[in-house]
């Protein structure tokens, strides 16, 4: 392990993250607000940067291991120097932390009791690292610092979410540069809808910012219910599932083949399971909860986009619905967007391939010698893809169940305990019972704090990268 290229290039992402912080502090200027908070988190995380660059200066080349520390840290290193405006502006460091990490792993968890009593620039910031974090902040450095060159496949590789690499140019930093391409035209795309939709600029850019980054960070406590406007509902659930798919196939069915997103297996299968999701809970939000039929279907394709691309937002306190609404609830929690979007979760993909997986199983008890290949895209996938899927679902539950296990140790009930548990893990945001979505995870035990704080990081760094941090073998040379 060479310990010199991993603070040399921790160096230059805090730097950037510096320069990023700068923008904050502008909006802090403009509303009149004290600059104190943002002043110190530029001063501070750009001296780091520069002293880590000088002092470990590397011209050696990576390895794969350097790669995955670099990214793992790079991450923490973000969240906590992220933390920094929210300790200046009066909130404990803890909390301060989980907020940050929360934002950059697009998680949506709060602590924060009440949102309007905060800042605008301190809510810019907030909604702001959940932006960064959407299509990923390493993946902007790599696309933004052109020295990284063939080292940045080793970066890209260990935080592009899915279970494959989705190359769009033979160059990592071309490709990089066209995802964030994307992801910036379609964010103002947003902007201009939820401004004609009567948003002001400030709402519209800060509620951008959560949807394109299926992070669900709002700026008032109700969250989307505060507008109780269908049509920034309708704005809102179009690009947050429109966030939750491929952004390589956005970008080939805007530039290469209009066909690119209904051909695709995966992006079928995402759709269907919106549509099944969403029409399934229309009927039972409409039979148990004395909604119309309108309002039904209101709610439930809100919810059931929000919840299934992970971003969280809320029209409705739906921790008070029936026990079978949630429950539809509860199960998509665990199944996320698809490969390469901004969403959680184990990923639509995985499940696809997992449920092709059983079924030649199933197949091969009848037909034993019978060679059937795993598909994708008329595509067979590698039987070394499959077990490291398995591998990844395995680690992914024993997770939930283990961090669900401490947070009921520590006092919560079972419901509050799993639900947290799979709602930071799968980057989702509000759970059931004490931490709903009109609720606040500042009542955890700061133990539990600190756990689902771990959960956020292993699940928007899809688990290995950082499970192998903590593996002897990785720090050997």
């Amino acid at each position: 392990m060479n310990y010199k290229i991993i603070l040399n290039v921790l160096g230059g992402l805090l730097r950037f993250l510096g320069l990023i912080m700068i923008v904050p502090l502008f909006v802090a200027f403009y509303y009149g607000e004290s600059l104190y908070p943002f002043i110190v988190a530029v001063a501070l995380t750009g001296l780091t940067g520069i002293v880590l660059s000088l002092m470990y200066k590397s011209d050696e080349e990576w390895k794969k291991r350097e790669g995955f520390a670099i990214v793992a840290l790079g991450w923490l290193a973000a969240a906590v120097f992220g933390a920094i405006p929210f300790v200046f502006d009066g909130i404990s460091p803890l909390n301060a932390f989980f907020e940050s990490m929360s934002g950059f792993t697009t998680t949506g968890a709060t602590v924060f009791v009440d949102i309007e009593s905060h800042s605008r620039s301190i809510l810019f910031w907030r909604s702001m690292t959940q932006w960064l974090g959407g299509m990923g902040i390493i993946m902007l450095f790599i696309a933004i610092l052109p020295k990284l060159g063939v080292a940045g496949r080793q970066l890209f590789r260990a935080e592009a979410p899915g279970p494959t690499e989705d190359k769009l140019k033979p160059r990592i930093r071309e490709t990089a540069k066209i995802l964030w391409m994307v992801y910036v035209v379609i964010s103002l795309v947003e902007v201009a809808l939820l401004l004609l939709a009567k948003m002001s600029l400030y709402d519209a850019l800060t509620h951008t910012f959560t949807t394109m980054a299926c992070g669900g960070f709002s700026t008032y406590t109700d969250s989307i219910k505060y507008f109780n406007s269908p049509m920034i509902e309708g704005i809102i659930t179009l690009f947050m599932f429109i966030a939750g798919a491929n952004f390589a196939l956005h970008y080939r069915t805007l530039y290469v083949n209009k066909n690119s997103l209904v051909n695709d297996n995966e992006f079928r299968f995402y759709a269907a399971i919106v549509i099944f999701a969403s029409g399934l809970l229309t009927v039972l939000l409409w039979r148990d909860m004395d909604y119309t039929v309108f309002d039904s279907l209101r709610y439930a394709v809100f919810q059931i986009v929000s919840i299934t691309t992970t971003t969280g937002f809320a029209t409705v306190d739906f921790n008070l619905w029936s026990d079978s609404a949630r429950m539809i609830l509860f199960i998509v929690m665990f199944i996320g967007g698809s490969a390469g979007s901004t969403a959680g979760g184990i990923k639509v993909v995985r499940i696809l391939l997992l449920l092709k997986y059983g079924r030649r199983e199933l197949f091969k008890l009848i037909h034993r010698k019978a060679i059937k290949p795993i598909k994708l895209n008329n595509k067979s996938v590698p039987d070394d893809v499959m077990q490291s899927i398995i591998a990844f679902v395995v680690i992914y539950l024993m997770i939930f169940v283990i961090s669900g296990g401490i947070l009921s140790v520590l006092g919560m009930d079972i419901v509050s305990s799993l639900t947290a548990s799979i709602a930071t893990l799968g980057n989702i945001g509000p759970a059931f019972n004490l931490v709903g979505p009109m609720a606040n995870y500042d009542i955890v035990h700061p133990l539990g704090k600190l756990v689902l704080i771990a959960n956020m990081w292993i699940g928007r760094l899809e688990v290995f990268t950082v499970i192998v941090l903590l593996t002897p073998e990785f720090w050997k040379k």
